[in-house]
């Protein structure tokens, strides 16, 4: 004879629900500000800096320090609003390079964007718009900002507009985009073959 369980009513129902619901709240580590991010891009004769726009999943942002620490980047730059910060999960994500990597969230990009620039900064924005170029048809050997953009959507237009040029990355496949924790590594590591001293 089978048993049916039913799901409790009233108040012990409601409360039996809720905690099937109950959402972990992680702490944001503090991050660096504007001012701290300039004086790290000025302490390198060659800055490499990665900024994302707008990336809201921690694995992603875990999985993107761990290769911005590979690729030996400077900085990686957040807004405030509109997307993640260090947490715990992405400390675990990153296998410890989140304690490592500066990262900074900025109250206003674009504005931050523009310093970078009149620091002699070139801004490397990643699109698959028609009028981008191939990341490997870039020079990424100077002082550098590579931007990516957020999850589905990609970059602001405000950041777009703010980037000196757009690059893709050539798809072959039936996909039309890579993860952004994916794209990401693409092309850090396009930048560190270029930046690479010649034998």
């Amino acid at each position: 004879m089978k048993t049916r369980f039913s799901a409790p009513h009233g108040a012990q129902g409601k409360q039996a629900r809720e905690n099937r619901h109950v959402q972990v709240v992680e702490k944001t580590a503090p991050s660096l500000d504007e001012d701290e991010l300039m004086v790290i891009v000025a302490q390198h004769q060659t800055p490499f800096v990665l900024i994302l726009d707008c990336v809201q999943d921690p694995h992603n942002l875990g999985a993107i320090l761990r290769t911005a620490d590979a690729a030996g980047v400077h900085a990686v730059v957040a807004p405030k609003d509109k997307a993640v910060g260090i947490t715990e999960t992405v400390r675990r994500v990153s296998v410890g390079a989140a304690d490592h990597v500066p990262f900074a969230q900025v109250t206003n990009l674009a504005r931050t964007m523009e310093k970078l620039k009149a620091a002699g900064l070139w801004l490397v924005g990643t699109s698959d718009h028609a009028k981008s170029k191939s990341i490997y048809e870039l020079d990424l050997k100077g002082p550098l900002a590579l931007i990516m953009g957020a999850e589905e959507k990609g970059m602001r237009r405000l950041t777009e507009d703010n980037c000196d040029f757009l690059a893709s990355i050539p798809m072959s496949g039936q996909v039309e985009c890579l993860n952004v924790s994916v794209a990401a590594g693409v092309c850090l590591f396009e930048a560190v073959r270029q930046r690479r001293p010649a034998p």
